[in-house]
């Protein structure tokens, strides 16, 4: 029953990212780029379910994978598919104009500067979520989000729900870029925890 629940589980959270998608995309829609931080801001309330209700988020799991075994690898991979269905779920249900536009640029970007924002991200979602697995607060989360979303950073699943938002815009070039964003992701979360590991070990028992 354990992959089901994970499968499940996933789901939930790429729908819990892609309603942070949606009002990211209205709030900028209605009220002008210049509310983009107001979007910004209310995107995280996706991540917080997530780690509030223990969903199963890529972002969220794939820094872990240093720690643990074999089955945690197969879980991150039932997880990337649960999050694409929940996200599809979501981007159909909600077509979103300026999604497009938004796909169009991203697709316009070379491997390294894409990858490199991946990176960027997944750092920041790292720290947003293992304050929470570790503090006990959210506030990481409240903060992480907006940084990456005003910083330009991609996050793989959200990017997910913008391109089933945009329509039909998934294609070999589409794919690829999720495949990269996703690549940028697993290195930015996997960081600090080898830095942890690896670097400063003393560190890291102390700190336990």
């Amino acid at each position: 029953m354990q992959p089901v629940q994970w499968f499940f589980k996933a789901i939930l959270a790429g729908m819990m990212i892609s309603i942070g998608g949606v009002v990211l995309l209205e709030t900028t829609a209605q009220c002008g780029q210049e509310f983009k931080w107001v979007g910004a801001i209310l995107f995280s309330v996706g991540l917080y379910a997530v780690v509030l209700y223990g969903l199963n988020l890529y972002t969220g799991k794939v820094g872990y994978i240093l720690e643990n075994d074999r089955t945690y690898l197969l879980e991150v991979v039932i997880t990337i598919i649960g999050n694409f269905v929940g996200c599809m779920i979501v981007g159909y249900a909600f077509p979103i104009d300026s999604a497009v536009a938004m796909c169009q640029t991203k697709l316009g970007l070379d491997i390294l500067p894409a990858l490199m924002k991946g990176v960027m991200c997944g750092l920041l979602m790292y720290i947003a979520v293992d304050t929470y697995r570790t503090k006990n607060t959210p506030l990481a989360v409240f903060i992480a989000v907006p940084v990456f979303i005003m910083a330009g950073f991609e996050h793989s699943i959200a990017d997910m729900f913008y391109f089933f938002s945009a329509g039909m815009m998934w294609s070999p070039e589409s794919l690829t870029f999720i495949g990269v964003i996703l690549v940028g992701n697993l290195i930015g979360c996997c960081l600090l925890p080898a830095y942890k590991l690896y670097i400063d070990p003393i560190g890291k028992k102390a700190d336990q």
